[in-house]
């Protein structure tokens, strides 16, 4: 027995191998937490070693901080339970929502807790909090029963072994990164927690954002990246200036149509279907401009897809994993095609058949300069899919509805949803149109099937809307792509594209413009169809229009985006000429006609109301019962001398209130 106690300090002395193992220990527990495997995750490591072990060495630094103090086991414990705490949260997020558990959760903590209902039932909810308090306890009782070190520490050796640890930490990452065996940029979160680990993705993603500082940044490098008055006579761009370059140019409606995971089902090498889930978009990639987009997304993502559609930058140039929607957006302006277009009397709107404050759409749209934002609160008549998406065929209602709300051109941006995932890997449909004839497992038929039979049904709105354009009384071109690939888990070698960054996408018009095929990027695409139109309103849109060719075209890009979003302007002299704008929430006015007094309720008779209507007093959203697009019923008590008062709120299913009636 004395010898076995013996042993055991002495192995409690190699404080350093101890933490090394508790390291690895950590990491296995951290990724069978993430992939709800642990079979999966003994495969990441067997298949993955390299990744595996700088994963395990950024673990191991943060735990050799515990070497500084005394109480070395319980400052190793304690560290031990941040990480543990990481690899629950994240387990727990993935068992709920694709994305994965990241540090911008962080910075929405409180909107997080404020929906934690939404994920978890009282009881459950009862449980985690019993753990914690148990954890709490826990740690009360490990302070006090395990003891300080008798010797001292040594502060100098200490240091140097800290020094190492960190060196060979960052030297494994650093080179991992170079040699490709990390990935430094992120297509799709998910995705990238799989391939390289929790630890790295997550710190990855809160260490790296924003765009790099370019070499020999000056206010000559920026300007001197135009040529001698292709911007204003001082060689700054100002808004407005160049508005006599497109006078003379053709001024359509413009219609973007982002189709939410929409991509050609056969282009999936060993899934075959009963029928074709999308003749009619493959009808019009034969008759009008048509080719591949490459879009900065697979599987999820759709926020980046649009911003560079919007913006005209890559979303490359930012952090790994990172939202500008999420990070600079929603504090600042950036330069846009709607800020462009409503220099030559475009009218520009959003329309988004899903939650207006999702990727803070709701704010980060005044600072791209919309001047409606029409999302699923502000919509009747919503169909929804099995897995509860809203259909995409009222979204031809929503976009005449923003055409006939002015008198001049329209620029408008609409994102679609009904292809989301996740698929289901059971039968789900009765009767589907598309059947799923050969697949390699049960699970993939049933997912399929749902997929294909969501495309069947999107082919089937893109045909009513072109249909119903056709028809319309002033031009209007329209332009179609799927945002990314759907989160199906494909790989580049189970699609005949090879390339799991590429959809289709279609210029469309009921004006006869020619047709124009080949291959583009989603930040290209903008600028690319003004050129057609003879538009060159906006500094980003003479760029690409007339530097496409130059040798330095995508580091000139990126230089000029970390100009106009973290540096000084340069290219604006200096001054952000940008404001957010007024934007209005959904074009349809919302109106209180009256109020009517029926027995002890009230009703509010009025126009435009939606499920999402709430009859609202100073600020406070009161019980509701919506009945219909122009009633609603008070169904609690208000002071009679509050009544004039009440108005009508539409509030989001988060309880956020996205617009309140005048």
């Amino acid at each position: 027995m004395d010898k076995l106690k013996g042993a055991c300090k002495k192995i409690a002395k190699q404080h350093i191998l101890l933490l090394f193992i508790m390291a690895v220990l950590l990491n296995l527990i951290i990724e069978t937490l993430g992939r709800h495997s642990l079979i999966e995750s003994c495969l990441f490591l067997v298949q993955h070693p390299l990744v595996y072990f700088c994963n395990t060495m950024l673990i191991f630094a943060v735990l050799s901080i515990a070497l500084f103090f005394r109480r070395r086991l319980f400052a190793s414990i304690m560290l031990s339970f941040l990480w543990l705490a990481l690899g629950i949260t994240n387990g727990v997020i993935l068992a709920n929502r694709m994305t994965p558990f990241n540090v911008k959760d962080l910075s929405n903590l409180s909107e997080g807790l404020s929906i934690l209902t939404n994920y978890f039932t009282k009881k459950t909810l009862i449980i985690i909090c019993a753990a914690i308090a148990f954890l709490v306890l826990l740690i009360i009782f490990l302070f006090r029963k395990l003891k300080p070190m008798e010797e001292k520490v040594k502060y100098g050796r200490t240091i140097a072994t800290f020094v190492i640890i960190v060196m060979i930490t960052l030297g494994s990452i650093t080179g991992g990164m170079h040699s490709g065996v990390l990935d430094t940029f992120f297509g799709n979160l998910a995705y990238a927690y799989r391939d390289n680990g929790v630890p790295y993705s997550f710190l990855i993603t809160w260490v790296k954002t924003g765009i790099d500082k370019p070499k020999d940044y000056s206010d000559e490098m920026i300007t001197g990246l135009f040529s001698k008055g292709e911007l204003g006579k001082d060689g700054i761009y100002t808004p407005g200036e160049d508005k006599a370059d497109s006078k003379k140019a053709k001024k359509p409606n413009i219609v973007f149509l982002q189709l939410e995971s929409f991509i050609d089902p056969t282009i999936v090498k060993d899934v075959k279907y009963s029928k074709d889930p999308m003749p009619y978009y493959r009808k019009l990639m034969k008759e009008y401009s048509s080719g591949y987009i490459t879009v900065p997304a697979v599987g999820a993502g759709t926020a980046n897809v649009e911003f560079e559609a919007i913006t005209g930058i890559s979303a490359r140039f930012f952090g790994p994993g990172e939202y500008p929607h999420k990070s600079v957006l929603t504090e600042k302006t950036c330069e846009s095609l709607p800020y462009d277009l409503k220099q030559i009397g475009y009218t520009t709107h959003a329309i988004h058949n899903h939650r207006g404050a999702f990727y803070n759409r709701n704010k980060v749209f005044r600072n791209l300069g919309f001047d409606t934002f029409t999302c699923l609160e502000y919509m009747n008549n919503v169909m929804k899919t099995p897995k509860n998406w809203a259909k995409d065929a009222l979204l031809t209602e929503c976009i005449l509805d923003a055409l006939n709300s002015s008198e001049g051109p329209d620029y408008i941006y609409t994102i679609s949803v009904q292809g989301h995932g996740k698929y289901p890997t059971e039968e789900v449909l009765t009767n589907p149109e598309i059947k799923v004839t050969e697949a390699p497992n049960e699970e993939k038929k049933w997912a399929y099937e749902y997929y294909a039979n969501q495309v069947y049904e999107m082919d089937l709105f893109v045909k009513e809307l072109t249909d119903t354009l056709k028809d319309y009384d002033e031009d209007v071109v329209l332009v179609m792509y799927g945002d990314h690939l759907p989160a199906l888990d494909m790989t580049e070698e189970e699609i005949k594209t090879g390339d799991l960054y590429k959809t289709e996408y279609i210029v469309w018009s009921n004006f006869g413009l020619k047709k124009k095929d080949g291959d583009t990027y989603a930040y290209e695409v903008g600028p690319e169809l003004l050129k057609r139109l003879g538009i060159s309103s906006g500094m980003l849109t003479k760029y690409h229009q007339n530097h496409k060719k130059d040798k330095n075209y995508k580091a000139n890009l990126e230089a000029l985006s970390y100009d106009m979003l973290y540096g000084k302007e340069y290219i604006y002299g200096g001054k952000n000429p940008y404001k957010p704008s007024d934007m209005k929430m959904g074009v349809k006015e919302i109106k209180i006609d009256e109020v009517v007094q029926i027995g002890e309720k009230y009703y509010i008779k009025g126009q435009n109301f939606t499920e999402f209507s709430k009859i609202s007093l100073d600020g406070k959203v009161l019980n509701t019962v919506y009945l219909g697009p122009t009633i609603l019923v008070l169904n609690e008590e208000v002071d009679p001398n509050d009544v004039d008062k009440m108005k009508v709120s539409q509030v989001e299913k988060n309880k956020e209130i996205l617009s309140t009636t005048e």
